[in-house]
Order: C-alpha cells, then structure tokens, then sequence
C-alpha cells in the first residue's frame, strides 16, 4: 500500500495508479499536462495505462467485471451493458438512452440489480447518462456481485443521524445517496415546478456536471456565470416574479471559489416562492453554515467529509422550516430509494471515514491561508482563488462557527503556456477530485472542460487554471515543493 504522504504520485511512471492505493479508489494520477490532454482525446497510451478514475468518468475495474458478467448472460452481438442499481433507474435512464441516442434499449433483472441492454451505437448516451445522473452501482456493490455476496439492508438511517450532526438539524431531513450528483439529480427531479416545464437559474460558474444535469435531464437552466451588477439584479427580479423551478448556486463556487450574496439570494427566492439549492461540496459544512439560507443543500460525501478518496456518497438536506420541506422532503425520501441508493458496504466505509471530520478540516484550512499567501506574492502567479481573498465578506456571512475559509485554492500564472511546466513539475500527487487527506493538484478546466475551453474562457474560467486541494502534510513541505516548481513560471 502506497503512502500518498511520503512518497506522491507524480511522475510519468504513475501514470494511471490509483489515489489512494485502494481497489476502491476514486481518482486517478494524471501526471503531466500531456497525460491529461491524453486523457480527455481518449488516447490508447494513456487510456490503457488507467487502473481507475473517477467513478462516473471512467467505468471502475470491479464495476467492469461486473458488467461483464451480465453481458455473458444477457447482451447480443453489438449491445453494451450498463448495470444500475434499481429498476426504477434504468427505466428512467432506458427512456432518455432511447430518446437522445435514437436506439431502442431493453432492460432485465441480473442478480439484484437492473442491466439495460443498449446497441452501441446508444451506448455513449448511456455513458451519458449515468456520468449526468450518478445512477450507476458503486465498486463495493461490483466486488460484492462478483463475489456472490451482494448485500441487503442500509445502515442508511446512522449515515443520516451523523451528517445530522454536522448540518445541525435532523435526521429525517437528511436523504443519502450513491454519489454527489445523484443527491444533486435527486433534487432537479423533486423540484414542484418542473412538472410546469419552468428551468432553473444557476448563478456563479458551477462544477461542470451540475449544470449538465440542469440543461439535459431537467427543463434546461438559465446561467449566470457572475452575481454582480445589473444581470445579478434582473435575476432577482426575475426569481421575485416566481420565473424558476429553482435557483442552484455553490457556496463557495468551484473552481473559482466565490460566493453569491446569499442572504439577498434567499430573500428573493422566499419572496418569489422559489425552491434555493446550495452546494456547500467545495468546503463542506464545517467550514460554511447555509442551511439556515438554502431550501436544500446538497453535497459530496466523497470529498472532505470522506477524506479518503476511497468512497462515494452524497446527501441532500432540506431546511425544516422551508415552505417546500414536506413535499420536496418526501420527494427526496423516494428518490433515495429508487434512483442512486448508496451500498450499505459504502455507509460502512463513509461512517468510518466521517470520524474526527470537523477536526481533521483544521489542517486544510490553515495549509490553504499559507500557500495563498505564497502563491500571491510569487511574481509568476497572476491570480489567486480562494474565499479568504474571494468575496471574502460573503464568505463570512455563512461562515460556520468554528469554521474556516476551506483547504481548496486555484491559481493561474501570468505567462499561460509555463503552467504545464509547473505542473509538471509539482511533486504532489496530481489527479482529479480534491477533498482527501493528501494534496491533489489537478488542471482544473482541462479537465472539466476540455470540450469547451473557450466557453469557459469566455466565462472568466481559464484553461490554465490549477487546482489544489490542500491536505495534511507539513505545510513548509508543500511551500518548498511549490517554490521549487514555480522555478518555471
């Protein structure tokens, strides 16, 4: 077992290793600027060399094996196999498999499980489908099938009391699920005023799947990239007037880590009767209190509340006292049975993980302040991201007590075509994802938005932009590996 702390995953030669050194593991090293361009062309020198990702990007091993086991049994020639947790999923993804790829798909029972059967020519509509959704089996649940022990009961209801806990509410207002989309997709689809056809508004540039899943599986999303000025002033107006099935944001944004003016946010929407989902996933609830603000809050249990990198899960919170807590409340209780249920061998993995969180926080948080401070005063770096330099004054308006201005940074150089130089050059472990014990580093935007870069230029997002999610490594460690690799800025 590799120990990401002593010793990074960082050259050419870890290339495709897990992070963490785990069968479950929910990243990926992508070494170099190359390997990751590599990565998004789908090119075989680097696609062969994978032995993991991220889960909803790139089918898992155990996942793998697993669907190969109901290909033998159920698909023809040409047909590709998706497995997905319950039927209600794979009737709802066979639907709009069928309806974008224009492929007639069939589904059947295997194991416990549901398997569509989808012609090839479909079958990137499933891949789609599940990336969007999050609808699809965990790796635990694969091992398990495979294995011939696949398990019944939850252990849900000890997930719900502990992030009860940690949200400051209770359990029966907490829903869980597989993963954080499918708590996010769970939402779009209890949401009242989508059987009305109304979209919803994102505002401020979100994770990119967060705003797919808004456009392709809801009644598609009006985007403010930016809360300032006169176009944040007609979307309040616009919220006032009731115009939305729901107003989405994060607090604070990925990557860009702004936040809205909530409290101005929440106010419009209480006015106009419109549902306000806040994504706190970026610094997770010890660092940021917005369920008093939010109708829901949704978030990534697979990011800092893990810690690990070695699980996925999700949740969704409704505020007790929100005019929509009964019906969207019992919309979630639903969907969390029938869309994404998380695995109770990942409720097990997640509890564990979930012990010393608000501690274990602490040390992100101060490694952050301390590299934004180098990172600033470095003359290559042109710009630095993070809430304490961000909209600080909003961030502090939700701050949570005790809290602190999160372990997640990104910064750009003034000379774009140097930043794949540094990266290349950073000895810390370098992949997607963030959140976990270890620093990560990753090309944000070549990542998220590979296929679109100048839509996201456009947006204020640049593709040379790096992510860092601060871990709990000595932070002189971390400046000297910084400083060394800016040599090249």
């Amino acid at each position: 077992m590799r120990d990401l702390f002593a010793h990074p995953a960082h050259q050419e030669k870890d290339l495709g290793f897990p992070i963490p050194d785990s069968p479950h593991a929910c990243s990926v090293c992508l070494p170099t600027w190359a390997s990751v361009v590599g990565y998004e062309e789908g090119r075989d020198k680097v696609m062969r060399r994978l032995r993991a990702g991220y889960p909803r990007f790139v089918r898992h091993p155990l996942v793998a094996r697993a669907t190969q086991l109901a290909a033998v049994e159920l698909a023809g020639d040409g047909d590709e196999v998706f497995l997905f947790p319950t039927r209600q999923s794979a009737q709802r993804g066979q639907r709009w498999i069928e309806r974008r790829g224009e492929v007639a798909a069939r589904s059947a029972g295997f194991q416990g499980l549901q398997a569509l059967i989808v012609p090839k020519r479909g079958a990137q509509a499933a891949v789609d489908y599940q990336r969007f959704t999050g609808e699809l089996i965990s790796s635990r649940m694969a091992a398990d099938l495979v294995e011939g022990t696949l398990r019944s009961g939850s252990k849900r209801h000890l997930l719900q009391r502990r992030l009860a806990t940690l949200y400051r509410t209770q359990a029966p207002n907490v829903s869980v699920f597989g993963n954080g989309m499918a708590a996010v997709t769970a939402v779009l689809r209890s949401l009242p005023g989508l059987a009305a056809g109304r979209k919803t508004l994102q505002v401020e540039f979100p994770y990119v799947d967060s705003l797919k899943v808004q456009e392709l599986i809801g009644n598609g999303a009006v985007f403010l990239g930016e809360s300032e000025g006169e176009s944040f002033d007609e979307a309040l107006r616009r919220i006032r007037r009731g115009e939305f099935a729901a107003v989405f944001t994060e607090v604070p944004s990925n990557p860009l880590l702004r936040c809205v003016d909530l409290p101005a946010l929440a106010k419009a929407c209480r006015e106009g009767g419109v549902p306000l989902v806040v994504d706190d996933s970026s610094v997770g609830p010890a660092n940021v209190d917005v369920l008093g603000w939010a109708d829901v809050v949704t978030c990534s249990l697979t990011k800092w509340l893990s810690g690990e990198g070695d699980v996925m899960g999700g949740a969704a919170v409704v505020r007790p006292d929100s005019e929509f807590a009964g019906e969207i409340g019992s919309a979630l209780r639903q969907e969390s049975e029938e869309s994404a249920p998380i695995y109770i061998g990942d409720v097990e993995v997640l509890l564990s993980n979930l012990k010393g969180y608000s501690r274990r926080v602490a040390t992100p948080n101060a490694t952050a302040l301390a590299l934004v401070d180098l990172l600033s005063q470095h003359p290559g770096v042109e710009q630095v991201w993070h809430p304490s330099r961000t909209t600080r004054a909003r961030y502090e308006s939700v701050m949570a007590a005790g809290g602190g201005f999160g372990g997640l940074l990104s910064f750009t150089l003034r000379t774009a075509k140097k930043a794949a130089k540094v990266f290349d050059a950073l000895e810390l472990t370098k992949g997607p994802s963030f959140g976990t014990r270890f620093t990560l580093v990753c090309p944000y935007v070549m990542l998220a938005h590979y296929r679109e870069l100048d839509w996201a230029s456009a947006c204020g997002v640049p593709s040379h932009l790096l992510r860092v999610s601060c871990g709990e490594e000595p932070v002189e460690r971390l400046a000297e590996r910084f400083e060394s690799a800016l040599r090249f800025a």
